[in-house]
């Protein structure tokens, strides 16, 4: 588990509501344009106010290397510094979008993690760890068939993670 930064991690309000704990809203985000758009979505809903109610946890899942290069055979154990190192360069740049959004709107009290592993598991664990009372991901959008072969975070998050999971699907773009 890295632990990417946090721009401010006070989790104490001052003024009304003084020495009352905020709750934590888990945003899971990774490189699709549908997180992207929940995190964004998020912002939007909820953190738009002069004092949000939650504290705003961004997770982003990095895969193993071995998970990537799976069994590929003879070598690949020489492949693997390789993937792990653009690995870790692509969930930085995913944590330096979402810090880019969330300066846009203006929210800056934000914990920004990064955990290797299963995004399942990943967004599950750090709602129990942050004790969030929520979990926000992005829906894919993907078809039954798609979904049975690969998976759904958003479905196994919606049946595992203890709390509320909300699910934020973007809009399809419509051609004219």
């Amino acid at each position: 588990m890295a632990e990417v930064g946090s721009e401010n991690t006070a989790n104490k309000e001052a003024g009304a509501g003084a020495g009352v704990e905020k709750t934590a809203m888990v945003v899971g985000i990774d490189e699709s344009d549908h997180s992207f758009y929940a995190l964004q979505w998020t912002l939007r809903h909820f953190f738009s106010i002069p004092v949000p109610l939650f504290k705003l946890v961004v997770v982003s899942a990095k895969p193993t290397p071995s998970s990537v290069v799976g069994l590929a055979g003879p070598g690949a154990a020489d492949v693997i510094p390789f993937v792990e190192s653009d690995l870790r360069r692509s969930s930085l740049r995913v944590i330096e979008k979402a810090k880019e959004l969330c300066n846009l709107h203006s929210v800056s009290d934000v914990v920004y993690e990064i955990h290797e592993g299963d995004a399942r598991n990943v967004l599950c664990e750090a709602v129990e760890k942050h004790h969030a009372d929520m979990l926000v991901v992005g829906s894919h959008g993907y078809g039954a068939i798609k979904r049975a072969v690969l998976g759904s975070v958003s479905d196994y998050c919606a049946h595992h993670a203890h709390c509320t999971v909300m699910i934020v699907k973007k809009p399809k773009q419509h051609k004219h």
